[in-house]
């Protein structure tokens, strides 16, 4: 376990035993204390792989990469308007992944895709935005990545414009 998951996994564990928000640890790496990010949390739960909870921003909203974790971990685990929130005891059974998005860039063509290397974020001209993180299983072209984020974003693609946007991330699981 890397700092990023290691981070997230006792944020959460702090948060459902005693309902208290850490604080940002001092001895992590300068990266995570010093660069502001978009991050995202993904719970995932061991004995099958089904997604249990997953949130991000994809701008930074808060003053580093390690608040960010903090704040996002908690959101996976108790927000996820698909999901109840996390209960102590499912814990054990969850693996954790950070992304951690490069600065989204607009693009001119589908042709600058790629659905493993790259996420998606599609964006309506009245704001209305769908986001699709890369390398998602079960996603296997860029047609279904923006299928999926035009759905997230009540967007009907034949019908609306929209821009696409994409990032990079780096995964610690």
């Amino acid at each position: 376990m890397d700092h990023y998951t290691e981070l997230a996994r006792k944020t959460i564990y702090t948060f459902l035993k005693e309902k208290k928000i850490i604080q940002s640890p001092q001895n992590l790496p300068k990266e995570m204390l010093e660069k502001r990010a978009g991050v995202f949390v993904s719970l995932h739960k061991k004995s099958d792989n089904s997604l249990r909870g997953c949130i991000g921003t994809y701008l930074p909203t808060q003053e580093n990469i390690a608040l960010e974790i903090i704040h996002n971990a908690i959101s996976a685990s108790i927000e996820d308007p698909r999901f109840n929130p996390l209960a102590m005891p499912e814990l054990e059974d969850l693996d954790i992944s950070v992304d951690i998005l490069s600065d989204p860039e607009r693009i001119k063509n589908t042709d600058e895709l790629d659905a493993k290397k790259y996420g998606i974020i599609i964006k309506s001209t009245d704001g209305r935005t769908g986001l699709l993180l890369p390398d998602i299983e079960g996603v296997e072209n860029v047609d279904e990545q923006i299928s999926i984020a035009c759905q997230k974003a009540g967007i009907s693609p034949s019908s609306e414009k929209f821009s696409i946007f994409r990032f990079t991330v780096t995964r610690h699981n």
